[in-house]
């Protein structure tokens, strides 16, 4: 592990990617960001030394056939709102850039040879647990980065490849609960941040999405 110094917060991003420093990803659609994912990325980040969160949002998730997802600039504009109040949270914009199907090891790839000193650990629920040994280059990936897993209602945390397991406050909240209030016409108050609430109100969104 590296040493923690005072140094660090007068760095600039740039630096602090290229500085030898440990940095947490949190990938997913972010369909919408909801108040569970900050929760676990404050508390990953906290127990785990983590200097800054990169929230990465997926184009193409790799792992979900026939379902579409909102488009990428209404995703990216509501993680700025959510995340605008922790300056400990930024987002990777890498496989949106790409575009195409989002696949870790391609990114976390490029990150490694980008920032090369850089330790990156990767947040993944429970449920993805179980689903490691069928992620695209999975013996090569976990020699890039650091798997890091959180508690889910109803999934072990069990895998044969190295995790790190950190407690989160077990909060049942989902992207698909809140698009399905939205189409309800019900409150989302406190399970999205007030700013990501009015973005959405404010484009309508999901209000006529298919269950």
């Amino acid at each position: 592990m590296h040493s923690m110094t005072t140094e660090a917060v007068v760095l600039t991003e740039e630096q602090l990617l290229e500085s030898g420093h440990k940095v947490g990803i949190l990938g997913g659609t972010f369909n919408p960001p909801h108040i569970g994912h900050l929760i676990i990325a404050e508390h990953v980040k906290d127990q785990l030394g983590l200097e800054r969160m990169l929230f990465m949002p997926s184009y193409t998730p790799p792992h979900r056939k026939g379902k579409e997802t909102l488009d990428p600039l209404h995703r990216v504009h509501m993680l700025k709102y959510a995340l605008a109040e922790n300056e400990g949270f930024d987002i990777e914009l890498s496989e949106i850039q790409r575009k195409g199907k989002s696949y870790t090891f391609d990114t976390l790839k490029a990150l490694k040879e980008a920032h090369s000193d850089t330790e990156y650990y990767f947040v993944i629920g429970a449920d993805m647990v179980e689903d490691l040994p069928n992620w695209y280059k999975i013996d090569e990936l976990i020699q890039l980065v650091q798997f890091v897993a959180v508690g889910r209602p109803g999934y072990e945390l069990q895998s044969s490849y190295p995790v790190i397991k950190v407690d989160v406050p077990k909060i049942d909240i989902s992207s698909t609960l809140i698009r399905q209030k939205i189409r309800e016409g019900c409150s989302i108050k406190y399970l999205v941040t007030d700013e990501t609430e009015a973005y959405i109100r404010r484009e309508g969104l999901y209000l006529n999405e298919e269950k």
